[in-house]
């Protein structure tokens, strides 16, 4: 069975990530989007099924954002299981968008051998925009999909992929 690819396109990019339409309030590089599935829907609606992969088939610039996404959900997974509430959930997915982390070209950024490094400072600074407003946008809507309405906590169903590498990769440093 093959991997899921992502079915959207763009004809922009920064580096080789498509510059995708994007459903959100977040400010940032990603063209607002008309309401129709957005590449934050396909990767949570893709991820329990691509996370087992070892290997991913790039098919287009947009499949890397996909990839990008992907690994970050499972950082995202790692926070809400120390959470308590919806709320505490979405205080540290916040935080988690917006801390310090690596780009395409950056010596610790884990998928440098697929990834395009930027040309420049100022497509450096787009892109690490771009991925800010990805990180926000996603971290809002795992913690709808992630908490059960009921009881508050977060799902058994989603946290049983915390584990889990897909590619055999990780955005976080061991021990993180």
């Amino acid at each position: 069975m093959p991997a899921y690819h992502s079915s959207l396109t763009s004809p922009r990019s920064l580096g080789n990530m498509a510059l995708l339409p994007l459903n959100t309030k977040f400010k940032g590089m990603a063209p607002p989007g008309d309401g129709s599935t957005d590449i934050i829907e396909e990767a949570i609606y893709y991820f329990k099924a691509n996370i087992f992969f070892k290997n991913y088939e790039i098919k287009g610039d947009a499949d890397r954002v996909l990839i990008y996404l992907t690994l970050y959900i499972t950082e995202c997974l790692k926070k809400l299981q120390r959470c308590q509430s919806k709320e505490q959930g979405r205080k540290e997915l916040q935080t988690l968008a917006v801390t310090a982390f690596d780009i395409p070209g950056d010596s610790k950024f884990p998928l440098n051998a697929m990834y395009q490094k930027p040309n420049s400072r100022q497509e450096s600074d787009q892109m690490r925009q771009y991925m800010v407003q990805l990180r926000q946008e996603l971290g809002l809507r795992i913690v709808d999909k992630v908490f059960d309405p009921k009881t508050d906590k977060p799902s058994k169903w989603w946290m049983c992929f915390t584990k889990r590498k897909f590619m055999d990769k990780s955005l976080s440093g061991p021990g993180q």
